[in-house]
């Protein structure tokens, strides 16, 4: 959809229906004369050729067709009278446009909008020629990289302005990209209408300012335009020319926060000209700040004043093939991102630029967004040609986005800096011009977002954590102790805890994923780094070895059942013990965004949500660790364990902190409690030999003779509130006990579907199993004594008048539990 901000007051014609493709060698036909002979197939619009072949049966993940070593044609008929203006948001990559016989205009860059001013005359044909990547790459020249990247399989891909996706074999499904992808609109004046809309907003302690600078056509004489917002307004001054220029001060003015700390607050905007109303959308007010500590190594985000924990994942594109999300599915996947707590996402150098909806949609949601140049791993050519490509390509993404306040950190490209040092090139050739200088001017002539040259970025070395935004995989692909997520001094990671995460049961039969007999297939979809002689499976059997004392590896063939429930237990025990030891109020970690969102393809992927968006453990894990009101327990050894209690919300909680000690999961050897006071926005830290104010030896860590219990929960229970928040810290492993058993009870109000479950001794890892509802709570651990609610969602899949119907499994027992 076209920006609302660049087409106001405008007639906008979408062209999305009535389209069809035609496939050739490269180059056998060089305009629509020539096309006598295409054999024309129905084409999605916006889309991709890939999509269309999909819809048709002609293309999959299994067999994909390439189409980088051919030309496609669309075409599509329209009709008017009068002048338009042709617009396409998006054509990837190199293309020519042509109206009937005529040559209109050409695309070099997937990432920038064209438009083409045309007179119509009743009906006319638009055809659009892209040509073969394979042969334009072919053609391609440009001066020796300084370094190679083994991620990326087409050098030549750095001169060129297009996505990395299908092009990183060892993550990434076989996809050519190949089409017009975003939307294409034919235009109309208005008879008043503006144009080239620059707005602004900032926060000034509790003063709200609006700027504005627009270009304005039709205004009647006499008649002065109006800047209106928030209940305030006022005249805009004539600036010469179409140009008109305001600033709108509104005192005390509700900022809009990330909605982990407070309210996403929008107000719209409109310019009044007499009895005509032009929406310019909605913006926000708030402060952003970027607190690098007194050893200049730090990169903590400030919010209006506020420190922020950032949490969330990199995302990726919800349809890899065809491109194309609507509102209903953005809204879909980051409501669900908002519901686990989750307050950042990453659009990543490797994908592309995400549409205007996307944008809004975090707005509406207070999700923040940190936004990368579609630049990684490469040596970009830094000569003024190119830089001015990338000037223009800047230029015009932050422009769209200078309103939005959900834009909060922008980011010169993905491990560039990095690639290069890892080569072991010294620093004086790892320089990256179009980072350290080109982008960032733009970002400060049209924004107030944060800046940072690339990420990673920091230290002696761009990749070392201790310093700046860092990739952090020490926990993770490097097999390092969970104890390293405090050793590395992790800063910011803004990429982390990358797994081979097992999607549900139902996607494993949906898909016909079955490792034992087809092992080929299965390992063609489990992500690896380009040259690695492991891939991220290896790094998931390595925890679950870990932890578990199973060899995963056998259990897959001997018990698969088993092996999917420890599997996915592993990933979720490492990512929420270590976003726990980020999150304490001590920690110098300010931020964790994790690799990835969502997978790309159906398969153990990165994601921490399914293909097909439904969430995996990893996701559930997260939540978990993410909620704005979060109270975790970590093992200070000889100190014994803490308690660290951490309040984002804008309001003080207070409540009674408990903590207990359990014999077999069940029977109570001590307990203690206190009640507390916890401020907005702030966190408390209190030792378990504080709390019992004795010595009790809850960690285990002197073991004067075997320990007493083996499992330590704590509780944080609100008057006001429903199901306390909860921790849990065990002593020793999982064992599978026959009486650990559990009792789950299917109930229905006027909020839904939900599951009341309740235990006698202490259960690891419930997994809540439901192939047409989605549990908002789901491979945790469940107190003796105490019941637990699980809310339903319909999958967007499900039938209607479906009710849920599943089972309930135990990680340590022997039983299942029907519903």
């Amino acid at each position: 959809m076209t920006d609302i901000r660049a087409m106001t007051g405008r007639n906008v014609q979408p062209l999305d229906c009535g389209w069809e493709l035609a496939l050739s060698l490269p180059q056998a036909w060089q305009e629509p004369g020539a096309l006598s002979e295409a054999v024309w197939l129905p084409a999605i619009v916006p889309g991709t050729a890939a999509g269309a072949l999909r819809a048709l049966g002609q293309w999959s993940f299994d067999e994909p067709q390439p189409l980088h070593d051919k030309d496609v044609w669309y075409r599509v008929r329209i009709r008017g009278q009068g002048k338009r203006k042709l617009r396409f948001e998006g054509l990837a990559t190199s293309a020519e446009v042509f109206l009937d016989d005529t040559l209109i205009l050409t695309s070099s860059s997937m990432f920038e909008p064209y438009e083409a001013d045309i007179v119509l005359g009743g009906e006319h044909w638009v055809h659009i020629a892209f040509r073969s990547l394979r042969r334009v790459l072919a053609e391609t020249k440009g001066p020796r990289a300084r370094w190679k990247t083994m991620m990326i399989e087409e050098p030549r891909l750095r001169f060129l302005r297009t996505t990395l996706i299908g092009h990183m074999p060892g993550w990434c499904p076989p996809v050519d990209v190949v089409g017009p992808y975003r939307a294409v609109t034919l235009i109309e004046e208005g008879a008043v209408h503006a144009f080239d809309v620059d707005l602004r907003t900032r926060l000034e302690g509790t003063e709200g300012v609006l700027t504005v600078s627009l270009d304005l056509v039709g205004i009647p004489e006499g008649v002065r335009p109006i800047l209106q917002c928030a209940g305030a307004d006022v005249p805009l001054v004539h600036a010469g020319g179409m140009t008109w220029r305001g600033a709108l001060h509104v005192p005390a003015m509700t900022p809009w926060w990330p909605h982990s700390h407070g309210a996403p607050t929008l107000h719209g905007v409109e310019i009044v000209i007499g009895d005509v109303h032009i929406d310019l959308g909605e913006v926000g007010f708030r402060r952003i700040e970027i607190d690098r500590g007194a050893d200049e190594g730090g990169f903590t985000l400030y919010v209006n004043g506020v420190r922020i924990f950032c949490r969330g994942a990199c995302w990726t594109p919800i349809d890899v093939v065809n491109l194309q999300a609507t509102d209903a599915d953005y809204a879909r996947n980051l409501g669900l991102m908002k519901s686990a707590g989750l307050n950042m996402v990453r659009l990543s150098g490797t994908m592309l630029y995400e549409a205007p909806e996307f944008h809004r949609a975090c707005d509406r949601l207070g999700i923040m967004v940190w936004q990368d140049v579609m630049m990684a791993n490469f040596d970009y050519p830094s000569d003024p040609a190119f830089a001015d490509v990338i000037r223009g390509e800047v230029t015009t993404l932050i422009r769209r986005l200078s309103a939005s306040p959900s834009l909060v950190v922008v980011c010169g490209g993905s491990e560039v800096g990095q690639q290069a040092a890892m080569m072991g090139l010294p620093r004086e050739m790892r320089d990256t011009p179009l980072a350290d200088v080109v982008v960032p001017e733009i970002v400060a002539q049209w924004s107030d977002a944060a800046y940072v040259t690339g990420s990673p970025l920091g230290g002696a070395l761009p990749f070392v954590s201790e310093a700046g935004p860092s990739h952090y995989y020490g926990v993770g692909a490097y097999m390092r102790p969970l104890a390293d997520a405090r050793r590395a001094n992790v800063r910011f990671a803004s990429e982390c805890l990358a797994f081979a995460n097992l999607p549900d049961d139902r996607q494993f039969a949906s898909y016909q994923l079955d490792p034992s007999a087809d092992p080929v297939r299965w390992l063609r979809r489990v992500p690896r780094d380009g040259g690695a002689s492991w891939d991220f499976e290896d790094i998931r059997e390595y925890y679950l070895t870990s932890l578990w004392n199973s060899d995963g590896r056998s259990l897959r063939h001997s018990d698969p059942m088993r092996w999917r429930r420890l599997s996915r237990a592993a990933v979720a025990e490492v990512i929420e013990r270590t976003i726990d030891e980020w999150r304490r109020p001590a920690s110098a970690t300010a931020g964790a965004l994790l690799w990835l969102w969502r997978d790309l393809w159906p398969g153990a992927g990165w994601g921490l949500v399914d293909s097909d968006g439904r969430p995996k453990s990893a996701f559930y894990a997260l939540r978990r660790a993410s909620l704005p009101l979060r109270l975790s327990i970590t093992d200070e050894g000889t100190n014994g364990l803490y308690l660290h209690l951490v309040n984002d919300t804008p309001h003080a909680v207070t409540g009674r902190l408990t903590l207990r000690c359990l014999k077999d999961g069940a029977i109570s050897v001590i307990e203690a409690a206190r009640d507390l006071t916890v401020a907005a926005h702030a966190g408390l830290s209190i030792g378990a030999f504080d709390l019992f104010d004795r010595f009790f030896d809850a960690g285990h860590c002197y073991r004067f003779g075997p320990a007493a219990h083996d499992v330590v929960h704590a509780t944080f229970e609100m008057p006001t509130a429903g199901q306390p928040v909860e921790a849990f810290h065990f002593i020793g492993m999982p064992t599978v006990e026959a009486n650990n058993a559990i009792n789950a009870v299917l109930g229905e109000d006027r909020g839904g579907f939900f599951l009341e479950l309740q235990t006698d001794t202490t259960a690891r890892f419930v997994e809540i199993v439901d192939d047409n509802f989605v549990p908002d709570d789901n491979y945790f651990h469940l107190a003796p004594g105490r019941k637990k609610v699980v809310c339903f969602t319909p999958s967007h899949r499900a039938g209607q008048h479906v009710r849920p119907a599943g089972r309930v499994a135990v990680l340590g027992g022997n039983s299942e539990a029907n519903y």
